[in-house]
C-alpha cells in the first residue's frame, strides 16, 4: 500500500496541505481502502520528509474532514464508508487549481443549458451590464474591475439558471478560482479575455438556444483551461 515511490517530498509550502492531498488523493484512487490502517508516524516523517509536528496536523485535518479515524493504542485507519464533513471551501482551497477548474467547467457547462431555457429580462440586463463593464475594464486596461466584471457575469449566468443549490455552489466555486484568475489577468500578453465567445454567450442564451449556450460557454473553458 505504502511504497516506496508512492509519494513525493513535500515542498517547505503549505507542507500540511500537501501531505493531506496526497493521502485524499491515494483514497480516491482506492489506494488506501476502507479499514486500512496508516503506517505508524515515525515512516510518515520518512515518506514525506517532515517533522512529527507536521504529520500530526496533516492526520488532524483528516480526521476532522471524517475520513481517517484514530483508535487509541491502535493506530491511524480510513473509516468504513467514510463521509467527507469538511467544508467545500476548505476543500477546493487545498485542491489542486486544475482539478477545480475541470469540475467548475462541468458545472458551468448545466449552468449555461439552463440559463438558456429560464432566463428573465433582469438576468439578461444583469449579464449586459457586467460585459459591458468589462470591455471598459479592457479598453481602459483597468486589470482588477476586469476580472471583478468577468466572474459577475458568470455569476449572473449562473443566477439564470434559477437552481438555488447551483448557483451557490458556483458562488464557492468563483471565490476560490478568483484569485488565480486574478493572476492570469494580470498578464494581458499572455492572456485571451475571448470577449467575442462572452458575447455569443449572452447572445444564445437571449435567444434561448441552450446548445449555441453550451458550446461558447465550452470555447471560452477549452481556452481558459489551456491557459492554467
Amino acid at each position: 500500500m505504502f511504497e516506496e515511490g508512492s509519494f513525493r517530498p513535500v515542498q517547505p509550502v503549505k507542507l500540511v496541505d500537501d501531505i493531506v492531498n496526497q493521502i485524499q488523493q491515494q483514497i480516491s484512487k482506492g489506494l488506501i481502502l476502507p479499514g486500512d490502517k496508516l503506517p505508524p508516524e515515525p515512516e510518515l516523517m520518512k515518506l514525506f520528509n517532515v517533522g512529527r509536528s507536521t504529520i500530526r496536523e496533516a492526520i488532524r485535518v483528516l480526521v476532522h474532514a471524517g475520513l481517517l479515524e484514530k483508535k487509541q493504542g491502535f493506530g491511524t485507519y480510513l473509516k468504513s464508508g467514510p463521509v467527507i464533513q469538511e467544508p467545500l471551501t476548505h476543500r477546493l482551497h487545498r485542491a489542486e487549481l486544475i482539478e477545480v477548474f475541470e469540475a467548475r467547467k462541468m458545472l458551468e457547462i448545466e449552468i449555461s443549458r439552463l440559463a438558456a431555457l429560464r432566463h428573465n429580462g433582469t438576468d439578461l440586463s444583469r449579464m449586459r451590464e457586467h460585459l459591458d463593464t468589462r470591455k471598459t475594464a479592457l479598453e481602459q486596461n483597468d486589470r482588477e474591475l476586469y476580472a471583478k466584471s468577468d466572474i459577475e457575469f458568470h455569476l449572473a449566468v449562473a443566477m439564470a439558471s434559477k437552481n438555488s443549490v447551483i448557483i451557490d455552489l458556483y458562488r464557492t466555486f468563483s471565490h476560490v478560482l478568483s484569485e488565480a484568475m486574478n493572476q492570469l489577468n494580470r498578464s494581458y500578453s499572455s492572456h485571451d479575455p475571448q470577449s467575442y465567445y462572452h458575447e455569443q454567450v449572452y447572445e444564445a442564451i437571449k435567444n434561448g438556444d441552450s446548445d449555441q449556450a453550451v458550446q461558447w460557454t465550452l470555447n471560452i473553458l477549452n481556452g481558459t483551461l489551456s491557459e492554467l
